[in-house]
C-alpha cells in the first residue's frame, strides 16, 4: 500500500503552494537551446516499447517453488521478498528479482556448488504477482492491477473500467488520451481515438512492469517533472505556475540529479530550454519561467552526458513525448 499512496501522491497531487519567486518570464521570451526530434506517432510508441522484455522475470511477490531432484529437503516453496531475494535452505539467501526462469534455476545451482555436485534444479511459479502497473485517474477502480502476463494498454484499462461520461461538459469523463510513465525517465503521451473508435492495435502498446498509466479529464491541465527529483510525476497546473513551483513541488533534485542542466520541455511549440538552478536562484537574478499545459521538467542524472527523446504534437497543447532515453557520449 504505500506504492500506491506515494504514486496517488505523485500523480494527484493537490496544487501546492506557489513560492515567491522573481517574476516569470512570459512564453514569448521561452528562447529554446534546441528544436526537438519531431516522429510520428507509432515511430515514438515503438521507441517506448523498444526495451520491453521478451520472457517473464521474477519480481517481488512471486510464489514459486523450487524443485531440487533427489534431495527433497531442498525442495520447497518460496515468495520473492521486497529485495528480491528467497532463502533456501542451507545455502541461504538467493537475489532472483529481474532474472528469468533459466538464470533463476542456475543461481539456485550456483548458492549450492559449495555443499552438493551435480544438483538439477527446477523453479515452478504457483502465482504471479510482480507482473503489476497502476492505473490511475478516470477509472472506476484505480490502483494496482496484476496479471498472468505482462497486459498491452488495452487489457489494462478495460480491467480498470472507465468511468460513464458526466460531470460538467458532456465530454469530462471521456477517454481521448491517457498518459503512460515508466520510471523516473520515460513518459508518452498515447491518443486513445484510434485505438476505441478506430480499432487500430497498433496503438495498444506492450506494458512493462510497475508502468503508472494515468487518464485524465478532458479538461485537466497538467505539468510533469520528471528524472532525478523526490517525487516524479504529474502536476496540477494552476494560474501563474512557475518553474520552480513545480520543482520545488516535486521535492527537488535527488542526490543524483545536476541542476545545472535541467532541461524545460515544452512540446506544444516544440521548445526545449536549458536551466541552471543555480543561475536562477542567485540573488538578484529575478529570472523564472511561467509553465504551460504539458510541459516538462526534467533533471538529468549525474554524469550523463546528454539524453534524447522523441515528441510528436497532436495537439495545441499535448505532446507525444519520449524522455530521458539515454545517449551515450
Amino acid at each position: 500500500m504505500p506504492v500506491v499512496l506515494a504514486l496517488l501522491a505523485m500523480l494527484c497531487l493537490p496544487v501546492f503552494a506557489q513560492a515567491q519567486p522573481a517574476s516569470a518570464t512570459p512564453d514569448d521570451d521561452f528562447k529554446p537551446k534546441r528544436r526537438l526530434q519531431k516522429s510520428s506517432p507509432l515511430d515514438a510508441l515503438k521507441e517506448f516499447e523498444r526495451n520491453a522484455p521478451s520472457t517473464y522475470t521474477y519480481g517481488e511477490g512471486d510464489d514459486i517453488i523450487v524443485e531440487v531432484f533427489a534431495h527433497p529437503e531442498l525442495t520447497g516453496k518460496h515468495v520473492i521478498g521486497p529485495d528480491g531475494v528467497i532463502t533456501l535452505p542451507v545455502a541461504g539467501n538467493v537475489h532472483l528479482a529481474d532474472l528469468s526462469r533459466e538464470a533463476g534455476e542456475k543461481a539456485v545451482v550456483d548458492a549450492y556448488a559449495r555443499y552438493y555436485e551435480g544438483l538439477s534444479v527446477v523453479i515452478r511459479t504457483e502465482a504471479y504477482a510482480s507482473n503489476r502497473v497502476f492505473v490511475l485517474g478516470r477509472v472506476a477502480h484505480p490502483g494496482i492491477l496484476q496479471f498472468e502476463t505482462m497486459p498491452t494498454l488495452l487489457e489494462a484499462i478495460t480491467r480498470a473500467g472507465s468511468l460513464p461520461v458526466g460531470g460538467f461538459g458532456g465530454d469530462k469523463a471521456a477517454i481521448n488520451r491517457c498518459v503512460i510513465f515508466r520510471g523516473r525517465d520515460s513518459v508518452v503521451w498515447v491518443d486513445l481515438k484510434p485505438l476505441f473508435k478506430e480499432g487500430n492495435l497498433a496503438y495498444n502498446i506492450q506494458l512493462q512492469r510497475n508502468d503508472v498509466i494515468y487518464l485524465p479529464d478532458s479538461d485537466d491541465q497538467s505539468v510533469y517533472v520528471l528524472g532525478e527529483v523526490v517525487k516524479p510525476g504529474a502536476y496540477s497546473l494552476h494560474a501563474d505556475m512557475t518553474f520552480l513551483d513545480a520543482f520545488a513541488g516535486a521535492g527537488g533534485e535527488t542526490k543524483d540529479g545536476i541542476t545545472t542542466h535541467i532541461h524545460l520541455i515544452r512540446p506544444s511549440k516544440n521548445l526545449d530550454r536549458e536551466i541552471s538552478l543555480k543561475e536562477l536562484m542567485q540573488p538578484g537574478a529575478n529570472v523564472n519561467f511561467a509553465l504551460a499545459d504539458g510541459d516538462i521538467i526534467y533533471v538529468p542524472r549525474r554524469g550523463l552526458a546528454k539524453f534524447g527523446y522523441f515528441l510528436q504534437q497532436f495537439g495545441p497543447a499535448s505532446g507525444l513525448v519520449i524522455v530521458g532515453k539515454q545517449v551515450a557520449p
